[in-house]
């Protein structure tokens, strides 16, 4: 990667980050910020998630002994993240050598082992951000019994070209450090995630196996066998990192041991490979080597493996291995693995893979993916709908559902290529108003709780759970309705709630307390369920913000249940008192004192609703076509020509498709308006060259640039211009012969000037004045 494409991220990361500091409500330091912005990355790659961003410290007369950021505690208690930052800031990126990155992960580890063994939750105050997890890892029997690893990430805005840190093992636990700089963040930014690499070779693992000898171009089969030895290894390492995205949701790894699995692993371990219907995968690339004695190949070496079926079969071989200290040596597991060949529809050729696969289950691959067709209709929407203009800013923006991983910055690309068109773009759908369909399962299910029958199947228990088991529970229970513009507006109203409850809240030093993520998800469900849900929605749509007393109000109430949850969690274990229908029942029982007067302005008066009406389909289809057709004209038609002149080098497109590129171009640059076939050609064409050749677009902001510093007045074409023309050019020869018996014609009389002979005889002028024609 060019240091130019790297230093444009740094500066735009950097600026992000000061950005951010200088808001009032945020406050945070920059270290604090850089992480934040840091673990959302890997969140949306699917490295981590359910970050809790947190500062500690332990400062002893040497020095700094201990250092946290931030950390991540899967809920079912096997993954551990840890996260230590190396922040910068400066004005260029730096390079952060060996030795900062060694002292990054002591400090790390030494917070680890002194949370462990040292009982360090008796030497800080409960009001500290780490108290919950320093807490729970010296005191959880369910932590110390579930935790399988533990994984330290080195954060940095600089640039590590170093090696790697040895992995170690405290108590018990495995360690695997891992240094994320800025080479890092730049690709997991431009990817849907970091694939995962195994050597198995490497590791001393032989994986035979057979592959199918038909050809096509999407995949290629082969049928592997896997000991039981090599997978205990992998998801020790990797753990739910191993399952594909789509199917990560709800095939989780939960650390119960199926029970005829352990059974025959302690009882029959050579029927296992007879009993078990093993593992589906999929993998980007793999390396075969020949076995000895020539027998066949195995699997040296796969890059991307990605399991999307047999989780479970992955977790009970392990678990079995770790809690009866069986021996797994002799267990062998079939694997149907599937390596994708065209790279260009990888993500969707596996996300199909993952479906069928999985068709069996209760909820299926389709039914969670952003395949879905409300998700579908969320986009749309969120197309469609522009927010109501907010007082003091003359720009109208829209609310942008990015249903799938990087649709913002594609919907960026196609709207426009140049700078000026970003800028226009980012005015109109400003990256603080982006929401993911893991944001629309948090704010949705926050908002109002559900049941199915006598059961509570939504409640701000589930959303402090995480979003991949939120997610899960709002696509089963709470998302059957079809979304039209009205639910597409309160769903952007409760968005706004609640990111205006974060706020509230605040970041350290000026925060509430160090309990965010329950505290914000439990006040507004509490608010909600006090007022009967009589919150008017439709009033904060309006004004996209709340009112200065809902502000007071929701202060208030965070108060109160913070300090509930932290008088009332049995053990003091807020964080998961806080994930159980007990903690939601006992707070909802509460009244805490308040009373809601001073918010009456804030409630839907019974009477006087508004009249709101719904969206047609024709004008949602309208506004798709309008936006399609912009995107088309924001391309120069010098660029077209390019893009034509680029298929015919490369072979790319064909003899129709180069044509109908040069033909959009120049329909263009006479304002002409298209054919449906054009149009819909173009979309095409565009895509295409897009994927395939960005590089062309790369001119065209000089080509705008170049368009409007000219300011031509062209002359009307009279029968006196063209006879000037004609006598200019039989001197100069300019022109070729058949343009210049064209205009001979014209200037004879031979040919009328027509609308369409006019616009031939202007080019033939414009070239003509390129080379020093003038009209006297």
């Amino acid at each position: 990667m060019e240091n130019l494409e790297l230093n444009k991220f740094y500066q735009n990361i950097q600026q992000e980050i000061r950005s951010e500091q200088l808001s009032e409500e945020e406050g945070g330091t920059l270290e604090q910020i850089f992480t934040q912005a840091a673990v959302n990355l890997l969140s949306d790659g699917g490295e981590t998630e359910n970050v809790r961003v947190c500062y500690d410290e332990k400062v002893l007369k040497t020095g700094i002994q201990h250092k946290i950021n931030a950390y991540a505690l899967s809920d079912n208690y096997e993954t551990l993240d840890l996260f230590i930052t190396i922040y910068n800031g400066t004005d260029e990126f730096t390079r952060v050598f060996k030795d900062e990155i060694d002292k990054a992960a002591k400090r790390v580890t030494n917070f680890f082992r002194n949370a462990v063994y040292k009982d360090y939750v008796h030497e800080i105050e409960e009001s500290s951000e780490i108290f919950d997890l320093a807490h729970t890892l010296g005191d959880s029997k369910e932590l110390k019994d579930g935790l399988v690893r533990v994984n330290v990430f080195i954060l940095t805005d600089g640039v590590y070209p170093g090696e790697h840190i040895a992995n170690q093992a405290i108590s018990g636990y495995p360690i695997y450090y891992r240094v994320v700089d800025l080479n890092y963040l730049y690709n997991i930014s431009e990817k849907s995630h970091v694939p995962i690499e195994i050597n198995f070779k490497e590791d001393g693992f032989q994986v035979p196996c057979i592959y199918t000898p038909t050809e096509n171009t999407e995949y290629q089969s082969y049928l592997a066998i896997i000991s039981g030895d090599a997978l205990v290894n992998i998801y020790e390492r990797f753990g739910s990192r191993l399952l594909e995205q789509n199917v990560r949701s709800f095939l989780q790894f939960t650390g119960k041991i199926n029970k005829g699995i352990r059974k025959t692993i302690l009882t029959e371990p050579h029927m296992f490979l007879a009993f078990n219907n093993g593992l589906a995968a999929t993998a980007e690339e793999i390396h075969l080597e020949p076995l000895p004695n020539g027998t066949g190949n195995s699997v040296a070496w796969v890059k991307d493996f990605q399991i999307v079926n047999g989780g479970q079969t992955t977790a009970s071989i392990y678990h079995t291995w770790k809690k009866d200290k069986a021996n797994v040596s002799g267990i062998f597991v079939q694997v149907k693995l599937n390596v994708v060949k065209n790279k260009e529809n990888f993500n969707t050729v596996v996300a199909r893979i993952a479906e069928y696969a999985n068709t069996q289950n209760k909820i299926s691959a389709s039914d969670l993916s952003s395949n879905n067709v409300n998700h579908i209709l969320l986009e749309k929407l969120s197309r469609t709908i522009w927010a109501p203009p907010v007082s003091g800013k003359s720009q109208q923006t829209r609310w942008f559902y990015d249903r799938a991983r990087g649709q913002y910055k594609t919907a960026m690309l196609k709207e426009g290529f140049t700078q000026a068109k970003r800028r226009a773009f980012e005015l109109k759908n400003p990256k603080s108003q982006v929401l993911t369909k893991e944001d629309l399962a948090k704010y949705i299910n926050t908002y109002k709780e559900v049941y199915d029958g006598k059961k509570l199947v939504i409640g701000p228990h589930f959303v402090v759970r995480g979003n991949q088991k939120n997610y899960v529970q709002f696509m089963h229970q709470n998302f059957s309705s079809t979304p039209d513009n009205i639910y597409f507006e309160d769903m952007v109203a409760k968005a706004i709630l609640f990111r205006a409850s974060e706020k509230v809240y605040g970041v350290k030093p000026n925060a509430i307390g160090d309990m965010r993520y329950i505290t914000v998800p439990y006040t507004i469900a509490w608010l909600g369920y006090k007022l009967g849900y009589k919150l008017d929605l439709y009033k904060i749509w309006k004004a996209q913000s709340i009112s200065e007393s809902l502000r007071e109000k929701l202060r208030e109430i965070m108060i109160c249940v913070e300090n509930y949850i932290k008088v009332h969690a049995p053990g003091s274990l807020y964080g998961e008192w806080a994930k159980k229908e007990d903690c939601w029942n006992a707070i909802k029982e509460q009244d805490f004192g308040i009373y809601f007067h001073s918010i009456n302005d804030d409630l839907e008066i019974k009477g006087q609703g508004y009249k709101r009406v719904k969206i047609t389909e024709d004008e949602m289809v309208s506004a798709e076509v309008k936006a399609l057709q912009e995107r088309l004209q924001s391309v120069h038609p010098k660029t077209w020509e390019k893009i034509e002149e680029w298929g015919r080098a490369t072979g790319k497109l064909t003899p129709y498709q180069r044509t109908m590129a040069r033909t959009i171009g120049a329909n263009f640059s006479r304002n002409r308006k298209l054919s449906d076939i054009e149009f819909d050609n173009g979309q095409q064409i565009l895509d295409f060259a897009i994927s395939e050749a960005s590089e062309i677009f790369f001119d065209m902001e000089e080509y705008f640039e170049t368009d409007s510093a000219i300011v031509t007045v062209k002359p009307e074409i009279s029968l006196e211009l063209v006879q000037a023309i004609v006598k200019w050019d039989k001197k100069n020869k300019k022109l070729r012969e058949f343009e210049y018996r064209f205009m001979a014609d014209l200037a004879d009389g031979k040919k009328p000037l027509t609308e369409n002979n006019i616009g031939l005889a202007m080019r033939n002028y414009d070239k003509v004045k390129r080379w020093g024609f003038q009209l006297n």
